[in-house]
């Protein structure tokens, strides 16, 4: 391989001047670090209880994917601006510096806090592969090509899907959880040399120049205090200012971050998308379908791994349906859009059927036969599929070319933020449904009720007995008994497990409420579309905005 010609612009498009086995090698590495972010976003889904545990954090389990899904969301438009100011090359190296560096980090990491820090920084070195990926297709091909090769995109995403839940159960299984992360790293290296020798540093300067970085600083207060009162409400009230009080601090920064979105000369979200009504029940929903979605779905692998004692590999097995599913609902939805042009009784349709998904899986108990799951698991992955099809091609084709890349932008800068509250909203509710349920379901069981008290206090509110996590729970339970006591507690052992195991699925069960009302939200909110048949070349050839499996 011999270095690409150096450019200083994309006027002259200096990239079309290489071969084109080149243009395949730039392309395939692109694609090699796409696979990895994407990856990383479901193969820590199976993983992640195993994690916890041996991290002691499970009162942190869900920041795992929150901070991911919240660094990469915000660097991501921030990233795109500096890679037209400074080069494709030198940002993307970076960014895949940064992201193999927190993977090593993550997989080294002792203590839960660390493992977040590490996923935040894999979702800041991530961020900027996205943006920058779809902007180099448009540097290395012409418009009339770009279609095509961009398609490889969702083609990437779904194998990630279907890999992710897999392989984070083999690899944890057969070579323990840090190898997950540790795998990142010689596939990213051939991605960084191979960019490193061939890729233009073409830069766009004229349409960099003003980057908002005062509301991406905006934006990550809003939403932080946020976050954390929502997952304060796990063990204090409403009312309590570490709840209450911070979550009125981030919508008092939302609205400033509001504000200075109305005069900010390059804004992160650009506010005049929202003055067409097809965009802004678009993004509206695709951020209820994500909340709806994403906040609950992530908590099935504990009910595999702690509730029915499964290994993560099984568990990954287990998460197959839901994944086939949502990729068959995405592009059966997507083929019938492009043919008919119609897209309003799709989308109308997959929420609804999202919704009864979703309300199936609040019927799941410790004892659910694992046929039925899946079914319920396949009900909810049609129903939530075509929102991933559709809404990105609807948005792109009700704005003018020249928006097209902003407005899909925004929706996926919705999308990963409907999640992430999602996420953290569904933990909560965890929590608080395992501290009611667990008293009455011990005292069914047959536990004197001098000891349910013993046992009520612990779930995953962060106190030493940690009733989420995987491995034995019986002889963990047993290990907190003072010696003395042993002998007259361990006949309750199977009983107290149980009921445990009892209470954890209901809890579990309980996080799709919200998500039902979210889907239902977004069914009504679709019912205002104005359906205007869109051509089906348009309709064909756009993609989602970003991965469905993303958090």
């Amino acid at each position: 391989m011999t270095h690409a010609p150096a450019a200083q612009n994309g006027g002259d498009n200096p990239s079309w001047n290489l071969s084109q086995r080149q243009k395949f090698e730039i392309l395939g590495a692109i694609l090699l670090a796409l696979f990895l972010f994407a990856l990383d976003q479901t193969v820590v889904g199976t993983a992640l209880p195993i994690i916890s545990t041996k991290l002691n954090g499970a009162a942190l389990y869900t920041w795992a994917f929150t901070i991911y899904l919240l660094t990469s969301t915000i660097s991501g438009p921030i990233y795109g601006k500096l890679s037209d100011l400074y080069g494709r090359r030198p940002i993307f190296i970076w960014a895949v510096g940064l992201f193999l560096a927190a993977s090593v980090f993550a997989g080294l990491s002792q203590e839960m806090w660390q493992f977040i820090i590490a996923r935040g920084l894999q979702g800041l070195g991530g961020g900027a592969v996205f943006p920058i990926a779809f902007a180099i297709i448009a540097d290395l091909y012409p418009p009339e090509e770009r279609a095509k090769y961009g398609a490889l995109f969702g083609a990437v995403f779904g194998l990630s899907s279907v890999l992710g839940p897999l392989l984070g159960g083999f690899v944890t299984d057969n070579f323990g959880w840090p190898w997950i992360f540790f795998l990142n790293v010689p596939l990213g290296l051939i991605s960084l040399v191979v960019c490193w020798r061939l890729l233009p540093p073409i830069k766009h300067p004229e349409s960099g120049r003003n980057i908002d970085y005062l509301g991406a600083g905006l934006f990550t207060a809003a939403l932080v205090p946020i976050l954390l009162g929502l997952s304060n409400k796990r063990s204090l009230d409403w009312t309590d200012p570490w709840v209450g009080g911070l979550i009125l601090l981030g919508l008092a920064i939302a609205a400033v971050f509001i504000w200075w979105e109305s005069r900010a000369a390059d804004p992160i979200i650009r506010l005049q998308l929202f003055r067409n009504r097809t965009v802004t029940i678009s993004i509206a929903s695709m951020f209820l379908a994500a909340f709806g979605f994403f906040g609950a779905i992530v908590f099935l692998p504990q009910w595999f791994q702690v509730v029915r004692g499964m290994g993560a590999t099984q568990s990954g097995l287990n998460l197959l349906p839901l994944v086939f599913a949502l990729i068959l609902g995405a592009t059966v939805s997507g083929q019938v859009a492009a043919r008919t042009g119609r897209y309003k009784v799709i989308i109308l349709g997959s929420m609804v059927i999202l919704a009864v998904g979703l309300f199936l899986l609040t019927n799941l108990r410790a004892d659910t036969e694992l046929p039925i799951l899946w079914l319920w698991m396949v009900v909810a992955g049609i129903g939530v599929g075509p929102s991933f099809a559709l809404f990105a091609a609807l948005v792109q084709n009700n704005v003018e070319p020249q928006q097209i890349g902003s407005a899909t932008a925004s929706l996926t800068f919705f999308q990963q933020i409907g999640g992430t509250i999602g996420l953290t909203i569904a933990g909560t509710l965890l929590a608080d449904s395992l501290t009611k349920e667990l008293p009455g379901r011990l005292v069914a069981n047959g536990i004197p009720e001098q000891f349910v008290s013993q046992f009520s206090a612990g779930g995953g509110s962060g106190q030493a007995l940690d009733f989420t996590g995987t491995g034995d729970l019986g002889a963990k339970i047993l290990a907190n008994v003072p010696e003395a006591f042993r002998s007259f507690v361990q006949p309750f052992i199977p009983n107290i497990v149980q009921a445990i195991h009892e209470s954890l699925a209901v809890a579990i069960a309980s996080t799709f409420w919200v998500s039902i009302g979210a889907a239902i939200l977004a069914a009504v909110i679709v019912l205002f579309l104005k359906e205007q048949p869109a051509s089906a070349p348009a309709m064909a050839t756009s993609h989602p905005a970003t991965s469905p499996s993303e958090g």
